[in-house]
């Protein structure tokens, strides 16, 4: 059905990115450190806590770089105090510089060119293959900062605010779910099921941060995630605001979990960038001749399980909003309301007053 639809099915692309992010597995893998200086030392300090086998070519290494070497995070520092050379890059699968002089780091450029291996020379960016950014270290939870060379201090900036709302705790719930994942894939559930599960443990994660996650736990979750089974779902989110930021936690939630999202063409396209990038975005054309064929989408996607968001914004808010409802209660789809039908005091997040045909909730 989705395919006769004149809907478009393209959203709105990614801009442009100035770098793309990237997350690289060291562990026991050979990175080469030309250099001792103290800028050196923390890059060798960065990569061992990553797992690296990190080898140092530097005559004179500074006394943090010693201690570093003494002492690794995790993977091994080895010291060799004499300049490297090119044979020295052979197989190793980053190298970065700490060079003075821009001759030494041509030169260097060259050297793992010529070997096949990705380079960053330190403060350099202009011989660099890849930077480094600022750190969030929750791990094995992980983000990093770039604002590609042009202002690291605001990314440390930004990276204390991260720190200031980022819980500690989420490193432990990160950690109990790389532990879980393979119990939950065998565990014989749909994948509808399992992201229920995973849904849950998010939930709970976001509102009890420093508890810790419990065997108890990981069944209750299981056993409801079962239990919910595999029908479909439609939310209908109000936007009443051209500020995205105004969006509820809740309605963000929705969003990142949605398998598709039908979109009226008043709805600001800066909404769709809180949105699971794999769910299909169906937008509605301006005329608004596609309304019915719109809420036939979202019936037949969620009657065949998918998790539907709609998003309604404009004059004709209230009426669309109450024609998605009528259409999920006359087939028994569960229907969730999210928001005002009109614009309203931001203040304003008590729930409504529900009808029995669904839910209807503006809060997070």
């Amino acid at each position: 059905m989705v395919k006769s639809l004149t809907l478009e099915s393209q959203s709105p692309r990614m801009q442009a990115l100035a770098r793309l992010p990237l997350f690289f597995a060291l562990a026991g893998k050979r990175v080469v450190v030309s250099g001792g200086t103290p800028a050196a030392a923390w890059k060798v300090e960065l990569l061992s806590a990553a797992g690296a086998a990190v080898e140092v070519y530097a005559p004179d290494a500074c006394d943090e770089l010693l201690e570093i070497a003494a002492a690794p995070p995790d993977g091994t520092v080895v010291i060799h105090p004499r300049p490297v050379a090119a044979a020295d890059l052979t197989g190793a699968s980053l190298v970065i510089g700490a060079c003075e002089h821009d001759d030494d780091a041509v030169a260097l450029v060259a050297q793992a060119r010529a070997a096949g291996v990705l380079i960053n020379v330190i403060d350099k960016p202009a011989f660099c293959d890849f930077s480094f950014g600022a750190i969030v270290n929750r791990s094995p939870l992980v983000i990093g900062i770039s604002t590609d060379g042009a202002a690291p201090v605001f990314a440390q900036t930004i990276r204390a605010k991260i720190e200031a709302l980022l819980p500690a705790g989420f490193a432990r719930w990160a950690e109990t779910a790389r532990a879980w994942r393979p119990l939950v894939q065998a565990s014989g559930l749909s994948f509808s099921a399992r992201r229920r599960f995973w849904q849950t443990f998010a939930r709970v994660a976001a509102a009890r941060p420093d508890r810790v996650p419990a065997l108890a736990d990981r069944a209750a979750w299981l056993a409801n995630a079962d239990r919910t089974g595999d029908g479909g779902t439609l939310v209908i989110v109000a936007i009443a605001s051209n500020d995205p930021e105004m969006l509820t936690l809740r309605a963000v939630r929705e969003l990142q979990t949605a398998d598709a999202i039908v979109v009226d063409p008043d709805v600001p396209t800066a909404v769709l960038d809180f949105a699971r990038r794999e769910a299909r975005k169906l937008m509605l054309g301006a005329d608004g001749g596609a309304d019915r064929e719109a809420d036939a989408a979202m019936i037949g996607l969620a009657k065949n399980g998918k998790r539907v968001v709609r998003l309604v914004a404009g004059a004709l808010m209230a009426s669309a909003i109450a024609r998605a409802i009528e259409a999920g209660r006359r087939h028994g789809i569960p229907v969730v309301q999210l928001g005002h039908a009109a614009p309203r005091d931001d203040s304003d997040d008590d729930e409504s007053t529900s009808a029995p045909t669904h839910r209807n909730s503006s809060s997070a």
